[in-house]
């Protein structure tokens, strides 16, 4: 797995020795199986984002503070520029690029998505979270398969779903997808 993901594994193994939590208990508390988190805490095991948004909520912690090891500093407003967002790679095919890293005390967590196209045959990923999120698409076409239903959405088509259901997307057409993800 790649070195960001072994940094994100080793702030959140830290802090649950910190908090003195056995990963049973954390496991359970977050609705995962002990080898799914056991995975995620050793970075053999791609995170969730919305694990990753339990988890700050869990420690008092910002999101931010779990992908980069620093702390927001804003609290009136946080502006992204264009391609300037902090990036969190989970995977080859996405690409996250958090839109408000550096805002204090968020309710929500914005990310713009970038799908890129697999071959042909492919297997889609699936992720399960305990959160709720919402998808607008801004390019491209992007296939979801949500709880065992395939949807195909094309820009300005959005999607509200609750994320605990697997689910699992892919650029369709050979060419890139980019979405507004907002994770609750």
């Amino acid at each position: 797995m790649s070195e960001e993901l072994q940094q994100v594994a080793a702030r959140i193994r830290e802090l649950r020795e910190i908090s003195n939590l056995s990963q049973t208990t954390l496991a359970h508390d977050l609705g995962l199986s002990v080898e799914e988190y056991e995975a995620y805490e050793s970075g053999e095991a791609d995170i969730p984002v919305g694990v990753l948004f339990q988890l700050a909520g869990r420690y008092g912690v910002e999101l931010t503070a779990l992908l980069t090891g620093e702390n927001p500093r804003l609290h009136r407003w946080a502006l992204v520029r264009r391609g300037e967002g902090v990036g969190v790679q989970r995977r080859e095919d996405y690409r996250y690029q958090s839109l408000a890293s550096n805002f204090v005390d968020k309710r929500t967590e914005p990310f713009l998505v970038t799908v890129v196209p697999e071959p042909a045959g492919t297997p889609v990923h699936f992720n399960t979270q305990p959160s709720q999120e919402f998808n607008y698409v801004l390019s491209g076409v992007l296939k979801i398969i949500l709880d065992d239903q395939e949807l195909v959405l094309e820009p300005g088509d959005s999607l509200y779903f609750d994320s605990s259901l697997p689910h699992g997307m892919q650029a369709m057409n050979d060419e890139r997808a980019e979405f507004l993800a907002i994770v609750f």
